[in-house]
C-alpha cells in the first residue's frame, strides 16, 4: 500500500501536507473520496455483480446515516486528537442542508469524513483501515 501511495504522490508530484492547516470541510471533502473508495472496494471483493447492485451495496455503508453508525461503532477508539478533528468537521457550517438523510446523522457523518481526511493527509492509512474494520463489523 505505501509503495502504491509513494508512486502516485511522487508521479503526481502531490507534496505532504500538514493537515492541521486545513479547514473541517475541506478534511471531509477528502475524507469522503478516501472512504467511498475503501468501501467500493470492500465491496467489489466480495464478487462481480452488476453496478447498480454494487451501488446499492455501497450505499449500505457510505450513506450518512450508516457513517453515523460507524462512527459510534469506533468512537471508543479515538485519541484525544482524532476525537477533536471529528468534533471540527461534526460542527462545521457546510451551508448545504442533507436531501436524504437526517441532520443530526449527517454532521456526525461530515466529523467522520474530515477524520479520515485528516488521517489519510496525515498518511496513516493503517489507523484509516483499523477503524474502518471495527465500524463495519
Amino acid at each position: 500500500m505505501q509503495d502504491f501511495i509513494d508512486y502516485f504522490k511522487d508521479s503526481l508530484d502531490i507534496k505532504d501536507v500538514n493537515p492541521k492547516q486545513y479547514s473541517p470541510l475541506v478534511l471531509a471533502y477528502i475524507g469522503d473520496s478516501v472512504y467511498d473508495l475503501i468501501i467500493k472496494s470492500k465491496v467489489i471483493a466480495e464478487g462481480n455483480s452488476p453496478v447498480n447492485r454494487l451501488h446499492k451495496k455501497t450505499s449500505n455503508y457510505v450513506k450518512a446515516s450508516a457513517q453515523a453508525k460507524m462512527f459510534r461503532e469506533i468512537e471508543d477508539m479515538l485519541t484525544e486528537e482524532e476525537f477533536n478533528i471529528y468534533k471540527r468537521g461534526r460542527n462545521a457550517k457546510s451551508g448545504t442542508v442533507p436531501k436524504n438523510a437526517d441532520l443530526i446523522d449527517y454532521r456526525v457523518a461530515t466529523g467522520f469524513e474530515a477524520l479520515i481526511g485528516f488521517l489519510y493527509l496525515d498518511n496513516r492509512f493503517k489507523r484509516i483501515i483499523e477503524l474502518i474494520v471495527r465500524g463495519v463489523k
